[in-house]
C-alpha cells in the first residue's frame, strides 16, 4: 500500500489512469482520493480537468474488462475461492460482497453495469457478475464507460469546487466529509435512471 500511497501523493495522468485501473479490479483505492484532488490542482492550473476524468475513466474502463474477462474464463467457483482468500481479504473482498454485486445485477439486468459503477462497495465488482453472465463486451463496456464518466465527472466537479474554498493540507478530510452528501445524492441518481431505463422497458413491451 506504500506503493499507492506515493502515487496518491504524485497525481498526474498516468498515475490517475493506474489508480482508477485498480480501483476497478479488486485492489482498494478509493477515487474519491484519487479524482477530486486532481481536479482540484487542475482547478490551480497544474491539470486539465477534462484530462482528469478521461484518463479515469479509461483506467476504470481497463480494470473493469480485466474484471470482465477473468469472470468470463475462470468462472464463478474460482472468483469466490480468490474472495475468501487471504489474498482476497488483503483487498478487502469476500463472497459476501461479490455476491451483492451479483444480486445487484440479477435484479436490474444489464443497465445495473451502468447504475453499479455509481454505487460504493458494488462499484468495482459490477463487472464480475457481467462477465459470468456472458453479457455482450461491446454493450458491457458502453455502459461502464458512461457510469464510470459519470461519477469521475462528479467528483472532478467537487475537487474543482473546493479549490476555491479549502486549503490543501484539510482536502482529503474534507472530501470524506462531503463523500457522504454525494453518495446520497448518486443513490437518488440511481433510483432516477433505474426508473427511467424499466418505464422506458415497459412503454417499449407496450408498444
Amino acid at each position: 500500500m506504500n506503493f499507492i500511497s506515493t502515487l496518491l501523493n504524485n497525481l498526474n495522468y498516468p498515475t490517475i489512469l493506474l489508480l482508477m485501473l485498480l480501483e476497478s479490479t479488486v485492489i482498494p483505492v478509493p477515487s474519491e482520493l484519487v479524482v477530486a484532488p486532481a481536479a482540484y490542482h487542475a482547478a490551480g492550473g497544474n491539470l486539465n480537468a477534462i484530462l482528469v476524468v478521461l484518463f479515469a475513466t479509461i483506467g476504470a474502463d481497463i480494470g473493469a474488462s480485466i474484471n470482465y474477462f477473468v469472470a468470463l474464463y475462470v468462472g464463478r467457483p474460482v472468483i469466490y475461492r480468490f474472495a475468501n482468500s487471504k489474498w482476497g481479504k488483503m483487498c478487502l473482498l469476500n463472497q459476501e460482497k461479490v455476491e451483492k454485486s451479483e444480486r445487484y445485477f440479477d435484479d436490474h439486468g444489464i443497465v445495473a453495469t451502468l447504475t453499479g459503477r455509481l454505487i460504493p462497495g458494488i462499484r468495482h465488482l459490477i463487472s464480475l457478475p457481467a462477465g459470468l453472465a456472458r453479457m455482450n463486451y461491446w454493450k458491457f463496456l458502453l455502459y461502464t464507460t458512461i457510469g464510470a464518466g459519470c461519477w469521475h465527472t462528479i467528483l472532478a466537479a467537487m475537487g474543482w469546487y473546493l479549490h476555491a474554498i479549502v486549503p490543501e493540507n484539510e482536502l482529503n478530510a474534507t472530501i470524506e466529509q462531503y463523500n457522504h452528501y454525494i453518495v446520497g445524492a448518486i443513490l437518488a441518481l440511481v433510483l432516477l435512471a433505474i426508473a427511467y431505463f424499466a418505464a422506458k422497458h415497459y412503454l417499449g413491451k407496450r408498444k
